[in-house]
Parts: structure tokens; C-alpha cells; sequence
């Protein structure tokens, strides 16, 4: 299994959390490739430590995700996502390409959404099989293997909204000026009516909060990377009109003002 390579983009204080946990990503094999981004699996052992809370601005991305007393279908929070670490542990999770869990089970993302759903609950007892195999396996790779297994079993076909979801977060993440729906609306010429429905079923969030997120995650990753970041500069940079309301959404997501956050995250010389 190929390893993909590990960013920080979305992980809160990113100094702090590369010391309290070790997070590797791996490829899937190619028939899933249109289907699962990576699997990402975390270890920790923070024994004889203080419990680590990690805050995560998470991607519009549904994960199945395998651990000791908390596996299952975790939809997109659309706050930030805060996990606290205790003492010793693992969990390995598939992270679905946006829209891409619904071919899986025909159902709206919207349902899973700030929801974590068992997964005996959308795959009856093999999930709990699935969860049983992961626990018991000894190495990551077998984890992966028994996650491969478990999807690769139950392929849907390829849904070509899949793809246009994909391509219309894309234009997101590529376009600064990208800034509301009705910009994204003109820019590809798609009817807004149309664009809220295939949102609320594959992916689950609307596009405003696709937007939005895409912003701040850049914002959070531009203020711990760079010692004297310029707020002011950053705002305009993303596409904000002005600083206060860049600040405004900031703090609203990650609880603090930029200034603070970058205080916090900074990576030190």
C-alpha cells in the first residue's frame, strides 16, 4: 500500500499535535481510488502524559472510521471537529472523496451530518465484523487490508455526480474569488436550485459552508506557518472584503481570533 503525503491542512496547532500523535496516510488500491481520497490512521501513547485535545477543521469528507469503543460513519461536523487523546491508542479511517460515500448506501449525506452512525446501523452486522477484524489486526497494513476487503465487496458504480461534485470543489479551492454561491454560480453556469440539492445529497454541507471552510482552513495553515502573519494581508488573500469579517468567521469556527490562534500555532524557528 502506498503511503500519500501528509499535510496539515485542517489539523489546529499542527506543532503541537506532530508531538502528541503519529498520523500516516495510504493510498487505495486503484478500484477505489474514484471512491476513498486515503485512509489515514493515527497511533498514540501518551501514557503517564496529559489527555491531548486536538481541534480538526475537518474537509466536506465522510469517513468510516475503526476504533476501540468508537467506530462508525462520522458525516461532516460543521463545526470543528475537537478529539481528545488518552493513554494508548489507534484508529484507522477510509476518508471518502466528497460526495462519494452516497453510491455506497443510496441515502443523503445530509443525514450523516454532525452525526456519528455505527456502522452496524448502514451495514447491518458485517460492520461490526469489520470493526472486530480491525481491532484484532496486528499491523496497519492488515487494518488496511480488512478495510480494502470490506468496500472492494460492496463497489457501487461509478455515479458521475461524483465527479462534478469533485470538480465544482476544485473551482473552489482554486479560486480566491470564489467568495458565495453566486459566484460560483456564474462561474460555472449552473443553476443555484440544482447546486443546494446535489450538495445536500453527496456531500452533505451546502456549498456557502464548502466555501467558507476551504477559506478558513487556508487562513489557519497561512497563520501557523508564518511568524508576523498580516491579517489584514490574509483576509484579502482569500477574498474577504474586509478584515472584520474575516476575523468574525474565524472566531466563530476555531473559537479564537487569528492573532490568538497564530500565538498559539506559529511554528517556532
Amino acid at each position: 500500500m502506498r503511503s500519500a503525503n501528509v499535510k496539515t491542512t485542517g489539523i489546529l496547532n499542527p506543532k503541537i499535535a506532530g508531538e502528541k500523535f503519529h498520523l500516516t496516510r495510504h493510498l487505495p488500491s486503484p478500484d477505489l481510488a474514484f471512491f476513498v481520497e486515503w485512509y489515514w490512521i493515527i497511533h498514540w501513547d501518551l501514557r503517564g502524559e496529559e489527555p491531548h485535545t486536538q481541534d480538526v477543521l475537518s474537509y466536506p469528507s465522510i469517513n468510516l472510521a475503526v476504533e476501540e469503543g468508537q467506530s462508525g460513519i462520522f458525516g461532516v461536523p460543521t463545526g470543528k471537529f475537537t478529539r481528545t487523546l488518552v493513554n494508548k491508542g489507534r484508529v484507522i479511517a477510509a476518508k471518502f472523496r466528497p460526495g462519494a460515500f452516497y453510491p455506497f448506501v443510496q441515502s443523503p449525506a445530509s443525514q450523516f451530518t454532525d452525526k456519528t452512525t455505527p456502522l452496524s446501523v448502514v451495514f447491518g452486522s458485517a460492520g461490526d465484523r469489520l470493526v472486530a477484524d480491525i481491532l484484532a489486526a496486528e499491523y496497519d497494513d492488515q487494518m488496511i487490508a480488512h478495510m480494502e476487503l470490506f468496500l472492494c465487496d460492496r463497489l457501487p458504480a461509478r455515479d458521475e455526480n461524483v465527479v462534478i461534485v469533485n470538480q465544482i470543489i476544485d473551482c473552489i479551492i482554486a479560486d480566491r474569488s470564489i467568495t458565495r454561491v453566486d459566484d460560483l454560480v456564474r462561474h460555472l453556469n449552473l443553476n443555484k436550485r440544482t447546486l443546494q440539492r446535489l450538495f445536500n445529497q453527496y456531500v452533505g454541507v451546502s456549498p456557502k459552508w464548502v466555501i467558507q471552510r476551504f477559506r478558513l482552513q487556508e487562513a489557519a495553515e497561512q497563520l501557523a506557518a508564518e511568524k508576523n502573519s498580516n491579517c489584514t494581508e490574509i483576509a484579502l488573500k482569500l477574498g474577504y472584503f474586509d478584515q472584520a469579517h474575516f476575523i468574525k468567521d474565524f472566531k466563530m469556527i476555531v473559537g479564537v481570533s487569528p492573532t490568538e490562534y497564530a500565538k498559539r500555532a506559529a511554528v517556532q524557528p
